[in-house]
């Protein structure tokens, strides 16, 4: 008698097998093994004629949605199928989530079960959990698999109906999105509010006074009993005092003036006020304040912490990380206030046992909040972790063992000093008692650096002491436009305005990313001229669909359909069918949208329309000659484009580029360019006998118009010989680079070792020693975060035994087996990607890569091929099936046929 239980990930299983009996067998589905065709090559024959095939949904026959078995996943659904056939028993325990509901129903429609079935939910992976699951088993939810359905189909009508329209009205290959598009809408938005901004200035004195040997802060608040005017007071629209206000607004000379009156005058303390204020700790993290916190504070994307948060909990570490719940279990209760007990002291517990409830109705994701797993929670230390898998279980036991601990009381301090008839203000904080402050403060890494950033002591002053006045300035301010999004605070708004769920947050702001939709830099998400046309489409022909309340009440319906208050199918037909239906909007929408208009960007300020091209964004204007076209450089925001920008581009299309002067050897012109990635200097001009000049980039940060001829006959001699290595004697040499200035140790076939250089190295200006010095620091210093935790463990290699991952890179997910990777297609998912396919793929990369000489070529068609016919043999000691590919493997090596086909097809087989 045997139970077969199935999970969706090899890392979950494996964490399980050990907390089960041996008469059980755990296996993964490897995420989602049925769902929508992604491709054409997807649709069955029989359907394929079909109008509605390529939607994916039979709209005509109640939204019948087309499930089909990817390509990847046939062999795991075998496998499944055959580890059935030898189970008494089987127990579906996916995610309890409404995706994970989903996974178990899909696959008990594929199975199809002969034999006792039982749905397992837990919400930790640990001994003491899986061992309660069991006991309390129950059947799928199926009004959870229908709201989930419901919701699939939903983004997949929207998808597949808009994104036409996007290809033909604006450019190839463009999305939208249910939620997608409403978050582009969000980031345009905030864009256009800074493009609108009108700067204003004012200014103000700061003063630093001494009581008692203690020196404090004092900021100028009134003169003659008027409020004197601060940043709040300007309407960003204009730039200027907003109307109504009675403010008294100075400028540089009155600020002066004012200064030298009360320059030597004595200082009187006219009020103090004591305000006592008790802070609770925030409760414990739901999946999006865990995504907020760990941008804030680690500088992880949303995607990223979600990877690392999911690896944490298969491999029992913390609970569930797709809540929304602020709940924690008495279980939980009871070891975060024994922890506090433990390393506090009783007089941080918190009176009575904290209890949080979740304030949105929709929250169902799981049971509890994401917190430290078991029924005592390891410290940190105890972990074993390490790296930013440590970091992150750090912010999540301090978060969680601080919600049960005492409140932080504090007292603030107000006092006012009175000069002439000028009134300062100083603001003070005493902490009474930090309570919770002792293990965690929002938006801090270090606690107790953070506790002493919390106090801001003034002295022991009473009305009418004299002060003395130390140092008085006056200090310009100007007026800041509306902070761009961060990944938090894009979490933060999506959450408040109840679009999307939480646990779809990080493939959202992925997506927009990828896509093009918006450039993460310095943490700030900065939407692209792509993504203002879109939504400038949606917004005048589609407005509910970027409309965040009406996507937030989308959202509701399909919690209503969960809980069983709403029919799903009544919803679609609305939503899609009929006079008023998503795609009766699209054919009447199409035929009024000028797809030049579309295709066009209106900016503030800027006379040159704005155009999206087929290779990115370009400007147009006319002008005497004519039309006049001009590309705008890839990393230029439509928030950086101005006036003076667009004419140096215009002009440097129409009069040529602009000359620096003449190269001091040769004689030749230097020009100042700038290209599709940014400023550049060429040396002299493209003709018939002079195709492609010698260029440099500018190195990042530096301007345009600071560039002198020196420097540019400097950047024209890059890459730069510094000299031999001592111990190689190959050529060390300096260089820019797409991403900087670098140092690079050529030894030719043996290869080449890089290093960054960083201010205050000059890639100019580095000699031999500091390349050699940057060149004995280890690789692993320069930091390699994102490729140090794997996003997939898909196994062993057949031959070497070396575990084969997935790993996230700078061009997306990659595979990686020894020195060899290989990239993912962009059709193929991190969830759905197996160890055939890695191997496919590396076999693949490794034989295109020994082609560049015939006798690389002939090793690598023999590797390739030995490795191939090992694996094969492998197999075959368990499957006498392989045996044909063996003999196969081996014809096809004796004929020396193409190294690529033979890894791949003996590869496959294996």
């Amino acid at each position: 008698m045997s139970t077969l239980v199935i999970v969706e990930s090899p890392t979950k299983a494996r964490t399980i097998r050990n907390f089960l009996p041996s008469t059980y067998r755990v296996e993964a589905s490897m995420g989602h093994v049925r769902d929508l065709p992604s491709s054409a090559e997807e649709i069955p024959e029989a359907v394929k004629g079909e109008k509605w095939a390529q939607l994916g949904v039979n709209v005509e026959a109640d939204f019948e949605p087309l499930y089909v078995i990817p390509k990847d996943k046939k062999k795991i659904v075998k496998e499944l199928k055959d580890a059935l056939k030898d189970a008494t028993e089987l127990i579906l325990a996916t995610d309890e989530d409404r995706e994970g509901e989903s996974i178990s129903w899909h696959l008990l429609q594929i199975l199809k079960p002969k034999v006792p079935i039982k749905r397992m939910v837990f919400h930790e992976i640990t001994r003491e959990a899986i061992r309660d699951a069991l006991t309390h088993c129950r059947d799928i939810d199926n009004r959870v698999v229908q709201a989930q359905e419901t919701r699939r189909i939903l983004d997949r009508l929207v998808g597949y109906t808009l994104s036409p329209l996007l290809w033909k009205k604006i450019a190839w290959g463009l999305s939208a999105g249910r939620v997608q598009s409403v978050a582009v809408r969000l980031l345009v938005r905030r864009e256009r509010e800074r493009r609108a901004f009108r700067q204003g200035s004012y200014w103000d004195l700061k003063a630093l006074l001494e009581k008692g040997k203690i020196s404090f802060d004092a900021k100028l608040v009134t003169v003659g009993n008027i409020k004197v005017a601060n940043g709040s007071d300007f309407d960003e629209n204009t730039g200027q005092i907003i109307a109504g206000r009675r403010v008294l607004l100075l400028n540089e000379e009155q600020a002066r003036a004012l200064l030298s009156r009360i320059q030597n005058k004595p200082w009187t303390v006219g009020n103090i006020e004591e305000r006592p204020v008790t802070r609770k700790p925030s409760p414990p993290f739901t999946t999006s304040t865990l995504q907020q916190e760990a941008n804030r504070k680690l500088r992880l994307g949303a995607r990223e912490t979600m990877r690392i948060a999911q690896s944490l909990y298969e491999r029992g570490f913390i609970t569930y990380m797709r809540t929304d719940s602020v709940h924690l279990s008495e279980q939980a209760i009871t070891a975060a206030r024994s922890c506090v007990q433990e390393l506090y002291g009783s007089e941080y517990l918190s009176p009575q046992p904290r209890k949080y409830t979740t304030k949105s109705k929709g929250a169902q994701e799981a049971h509890e909040a994401i917190r430290p797993a078991g029924s005592t929670f390891r410290t940190p230390q105890q972990t074993g972790l390490d790296g930013i898998d440590f970091r992150l279980y750090d912010l999540i036991w301090k978060r969680t063992v601080a919600s049960q601990m005492a409140d932080s009381r504090q007292t603030h301090v107000t006092v006012l000093t009175q000069v002439e008839d000028a009134g300062f203000r100083s603001s003070g904080k005493r902490i009474d008692f930090p309570g919770f402050l002792r293990a965690y403060v929002e938006g801090s890494d270090d606690p107790n650096a953070a506790l002493e950033d919390q106090e801001v002591i003034l002295p022991a002053l009473k009305v009418e002491d004299k002060p003395n006045c130390k140092d008085l300035g006056a200090i310009g301010h100007e007026t800041q436009p509306p902070a761009r999004y961060t990944e938090a605070s894009l979490v933060k708004m999506l959450e408040s305005e109840g679009v999307g769920r939480p646990s779809t947050y990080a493939s959202i702001i992925g997506t927009i990313v990828d896509r093009g939709y918006a450039k993460l830099i310095a943490n700030a998400l900065i939407p692209t001229f792509t993504a203002f046309a879109v939504t400038t489409l949606l917004e005048t022909h589609f407005p509910d669909l970027v409309d965040t309340g009406f996507t937030s009440r989308m959202e509701q319906t399909l919690d209503e359909i969960a809980t069983g208050e709403a029919k799903w199918l009544p919803y679609l037909q609305k939503f899609y069918t009929g006079e008023t239906g998503l795609a009766t909007q699209v054919k009447e929408q199409e035929s009024q949208i000028d797809a030049k208009v579309a295709r066009t960007v209106v900016l503030e300020n800027i006379s040159a329309k704005v155009c999206i091209g087929k290779f990115g964004a370009y400007l147009e204007s006319e002008s005497e000659e004519g039309l006049v076209k001009a590309s705008i450089p890839q990393d230029l925001t439509p928030a950086d484009l101005d006036p003076e920008q667009v004419e140096f581009l215009l002009k440097q299309k129409t009069e040529g580029p602009e000359k620096l002067g003449l190269h001091p050897e040769t004689g030749e012109p230097i020009y100042v360019l700038i290209g599709s990635y940014g400023p550049y200097v060429q040396l002299g001009e493209v003709s018939e006998t002079n195709k492609k000049p010698k260029r440099a980039s500018l190195p990042k940060g530096t301007d345009k118009d600071s560039v002198t001829l020196d420097m540019a006959v400097s950047l024209l001699t890059l890459p730069r010989l510094l000299g031999t290595h001592p111990e190689t004697g190959a050529k060390v040499q300096a260089n820019l680079g797409m991403y900087g200035p670098y140092v690079v140790h050529d030894q030719g076939k043996v290869g080449k070792d890089y290093r960054s250089i960083k201010p205050p190295d000059d890639v100019l200006t580095i000699e031999l020693d500091r390349a050699l010095e940057l060149l004995s620091q280890p690789k692993a210093a320069r930091g390699r975060s994102k490729s140090a935790t794997p996003l997939k463990e898909l196994g062993a290699h057949p031959e070497s035994g070396e575990l084969i991952n997935v790993y996230d890179g700078r061009y997306g997910p990659y595979v990686k087996h020894g020195d060899i990777n290989a990239s993912l297609s962009k059709d193929e998912s991190v969830e759905n990607f197996t160890l055939q396919r890695a191997l496919e793929l590396l076999a693949t990369k490794e034989a295109a890569g020994g082609s560049k000489s015939s006798s690389k070529s002939k090793k690598s068609t023999k590797t390739a091929a030995a490795k191939s016919e090992t694996a094969t043999k492998k197999t075959a000691a368990k499957k006498t099936t392989a045996k044909k590919t063996e003999t196969a493997a081996k014809k096809t090596t004796a004929k020396k046929t193409a190294t690529a086909t033979t890894a791949k097809k003996t590869t496959k087989s294996s």
